[in-house]
């Protein structure tokens, strides 16, 4: 079925403001309410794609039921999110790709969260609560980061404290002006308008090998 105009408009909208160059990498985070809240911050501040290590022995499906759909308002439909294998191996890879990682791990290195640079390509790096950003992918990482706390308790819920920096980052950003124009290149902003109006018609392209038809201004397919 196609999309009403007013529909398709907002999938446009929201298009044109995702941050390719802004990620989350979630090592091992292992309760699905903290994964889909995460997803759902993610797709609030313009996050096209995040990454996730499944917990030791578990599988990134066990997020994708009942649970996961209702605690992320359905987000996941909207922010892609990319199994890894390995957080250290991730991590690599990433900054491979000219991001910087910045780990939330307490270390003698650590820095204010709100002293880097997030308008760079940038990838924040967390932990499951218990036992946090695993050592080697912390080492890795361009730089660790904390939030200031002065209350008895020294760590926040790890949800809270992605949103807390990805807030930051979009501020940076937004002061910055990426989100003034879009950010995705337009042949990937069409694929991803296709894919989102139709996202019942779009993996019978894929299979097929065949590129998405074009659409008109309201989102109807162009014969």
């Amino acid at each position: 079925m196609a999309p009403t105009p007013e529909r398709f408009a907002k999938i446009l909208r929201v298009l044109q403001k995702r941050q390719p160059t802004l990620t989350v990498l979630m090592d091992e985070v292992n309760k699905p309410h903290n994964l889909s809240a995460i997803v759902r911050t993610c797709d609030a501040v313009g996050v096209l794609e995040a990454h996730a290590v499944p917990p030791s022995g578990g599988k990134l499906a066990e997020f994708e039921g009942h649970t996961y759909d209702a605690t992320s308002g359905s987000a996941h439909k909207w922010v892609k999110v990319n199994k890894q294998t390995d957080a250290l191996a991730a991590v690599r890879e990433l900054q491979g790709r000219g991001f910087q990682v910045l780990a939330t791990h307490l270390s003698q290195r650590s820095v204010d969260y709100r002293e880097i640079d997030y308008t760079r390509p940038t990838c924040v790096l967390l932990g499951a609560e218990k036992w946090g950003v695993g050592d080697g992918a912390a080492q890795a990482a361009d730089h660790n980061i904390i939030i200031p706390m002065f209350g008895m308790v020294q760590s926040l819920n790890v949800s809270v404290a992605a949103a807390t920096i990805l807030f930051e980052a979009q501020r940076q950003r937004l002061a910055a002006g990426m989100y003034a124009a879009p950010q995705l290149a337009p042949a990937d902003l069409a694929a991803l308008a296709f894919e989102w109006a139709y996202p019942d018609l779009a993996p019978a392209y894929r299979e097929r090998g065949e590129a998405y038809p074009a659409l008109d201004e309201t989102g109807q397919i162009i014969p």
